[in-house]
């Protein structure tokens, strides 16, 4: 049974909101990609929800609305190698604080999807399913989804033995069976990209028991 989520209740007092989310804290290959994105209240989208719940085909559609008419928007990321030396979290936390500083119009207020908020130089508030309630969430999910998806089908044209445009590097029965099939040890440029802090990785690369 779902559950009804409450409406969400802008806090009072603010005019520019930039809504933050990421994509990416669970693939064992890539960077972790955020998006920040200030709507203009009088140019609404239609159609903006959690960008997992959407199409490909409606993604894409939305994408360059969302582009156009935006106050402004910016994306954030955190390579693997930073992933493995800050750990996930402290790295979505610093694309997240990427993704805002490269906003060209500053935001009084800043949305994060989620249960915790980066150190921002403005008021910020975590909001839990954000990227369902708060449309300024829900485009950064979109424009965060769709630039990650198309780093991984440029990974995939380059490495199509291991299906990243499928799987998007999270760690399917596929990819798991194509890193254990294909010495990743012996493609550098490839291997630069895997997160070697996270266990299925380790194990393939032969780093724990």
């Amino acid at each position: 049974m779902s559950v009804e989520l409450p409406p969400f209740e802008y806090p009072q007092g603010y005019t520019l909101f930039a809504g933050v989310d990421e994509v990416g804290r669970g693939p064992l290959v890539g960077a972790v990609v955020t998006a920040a994105v200030i709507l203009d209240p009088n140019n609404p989208i239609d159609g903006l929800t959690d960008s997992k719940k959407l199409t490909e085909k409606k993604r894409l559609a939305l994408l360059p609305e969302i582009k156009q008419k935006a106050l402004a928007w910016s994306l954030g990321r955190c390579e693997a190698w930073e992933i493995d030396e800050l750990n996930i979290l402290q790295a979505t936390m610093v694309a997240m604080q990427r993704a805002v500083a490269g906003l060209n119009l500053q935001p009084d207020h800043v949305l994060i999807d989620g249960n915790r908020c980066p150190e921002l130089s403005m008021p910020s508030l975590a909001v839990v399913k954000g990227d369902l309630r708060v449309a300024e969430i829900s485009a950064a999910s979109i424009i965060a989804k769709v630039a990650r998806d198309e780093e991984m089908k440029q990974l995939d044209a380059q490495f199509p033995m291991f299906g990243f445009a499928k799987h998007n590097g999270y760690p399917t029965k596929a990819h798991m069976l194509a890193i254990e099939q294909h010495d990743i040890n012996q493609m550098p440029e490839l291997l630069a990209q895997y997160r070697k802090s996270y266990k299925p990785v380790k194990k393939v690369l032969g780093l724990v028991e």
